[in-house]
């Protein structure tokens, strides 16, 4: 008797337990609990990083993650934000729109309260509507597709320029730098990169320059001699390819084994070091458009220097807006006092002059950085050298 007593009382209790569960989860529905909500009892305030950590865009990807790791190093050695620990949360999005869906899902159930990161702008995309809907603030470090910013999401932010600024700038230096008459320019078929070559065509016929060719490649193929060869046919003064480092070096190789001598160009995805191992001496003379490198901006000495050190190499051309990104969030997150990913993408509207390591930064009601830079640089001896860059008149200037 006494022993079902017993037993009536802890199925009693586990029933109450289960009531008050329920209850608990119900009420967390009613008022609505914003992602990131449990944080505020943690001693970390986690911050996303998709990036790709497999597949030919993983070296940008690791180097991607090395900037934010520097950033919330410098952020944790000063003592946190709010009084607690920068903590990273970095997942593989391999440049893959299906990929970067899961990977923005299992950021969102990791609990950041905000993302900071991005390079392929096919996963950019998927990946900013998945923040969006759970609220979390997204600024970007690479991804420049303009659709990023123009979705209408109050939520989307970005470091580096856009592709709509990189296409007239690109188009502008081939006619009045390189005096071209005739240009050819080739995409990859990904988003980023065919969004790139259509601003850079438009921008091209508005200036008076005959585009002779205007195509994509397929990404992955071990040789793209026909289409060199079908572009050359056509005489162009400059080939412009918009895509990504890991086929911008067998172009570049096989359009000079074919004996190819126009001027060959490349967009902002072209500018790693891998470019060189895999073109050789026929990188040589390439000429890229890109936001500037970290070796070339005076703000961002100190951080080559750490860079270089902590991982015994220089930085690729977009750690450095990583780094800015992660910093400009935990100045957002400071300035809210809140881990709530309203408050912080308020935050981040508000922001005015935050000292970035690439330069003063502020954001557009859409997002974009108000102050974009790009500029040209040159392959010699096997390193990017500054080349050219146009001020504020459009005029243009071999740089130092």
């Amino acid at each position: 008797m006494f022993a079902q007593k017993i037993g009536r009382s802890g199925a009693e209790q586990d029933s109450r337990q289960t009531i008050f569960a329920g209850l608990a989860a119900a009420v967390m529905l009613l008022v609505g609990m914003a992602p990131g909500s449990a944080l505020s009892q943690s001693n970390t305030i986690k911050i996303g990083v998709p990036v790709p950590l497999s597949g030919s865009s993983a070296n940008a990807g690791t180097d991607i993650v090395n900037g934010a790791k520097l950033a919330a190093a410098r952020i944790n050695a000063a003592g946190g934000v709010l009084g607690k620990q920068i903590e990273l949360v970095p997942e593989d999005d391999a440049c893959d729109a299906q990929t970067a869906v899961q990977a923005a899902q299992k950021l969102v159930d990791a609990g950041v309260v905000a993302v900071a990161g991005g390079y392929c702008s096919s996963a950019a995309l998927p990946e900013s509507t998945t923040f969006h809907r759970a609220g979390i603030p997204y600024v970007l470090d690479a991804s420049t597709n303009p659709q990023l910013t123009e979705m209408g999401y109050d939520n989307v932010f970005r470091t580096i320029g856009r592709d709509d600024q990189q296409g007239p700038f690109a188009a502008s230096f081939m006619k009045d730098v390189l005096h071209a008459k005739h240009v050819a320019v080739i995409d990859d078929n990904t988003t980023y990169s065919k969004g790139l070559a259509q601003n850079t065509v438009q921008a091209l016929k508005k200036d008076g320059v005959d585009v002779v060719y205007a195509n994509s490649i397929t990404p992955g193929q071990m040789d793209y001699s026909p289409t060199l060869t079908r572009v050359s046919s056509l005489k162009p003064d400059v080939i412009y390819y918009t895509g990504y480092f890991s086929e911008a070096g067998l172009l570049v190789k096989e359009a000079r084994q074919l004996g190819l001598k126009m001027t060959l160009m490349g967009g902002d995805a072209t500018n790693d070091p891998t470019l060189m191992k895999t073109a050789g001496p026929a990188a040589d003379g390439m000429i890229i458009t890109t936001a500037p490198l970290a070796q070339f901006l005076s703000g961002a000495h100190a951080y080559v220097d750490d860079y270089t050190k902590a991982y015994g190499q220089a930085p690729g051309p977009y750690s450095v807006y990583e780094y800015d990104a992660v910093g400009v969030t935990a100045k957002a997150i400071a300035d809210a006092k809140s881990t709530q990913p309203a408050a912080i993408s308020a935050a981040l509207h508000k922001i005015s002059n935050y000292p970035g390591a690439t330069g003063t930064i502020a954001f557009t009601p859409k997002g974009d950085r108000s102050k974009a830079v790009y500029i040209t640089i040159i392959v010699h001896n096997d390193n990017f050298e500054p080349y050219q860059s146009q001020d504020a008149s459009g005029h243009w200037a071999a740089m130092k």
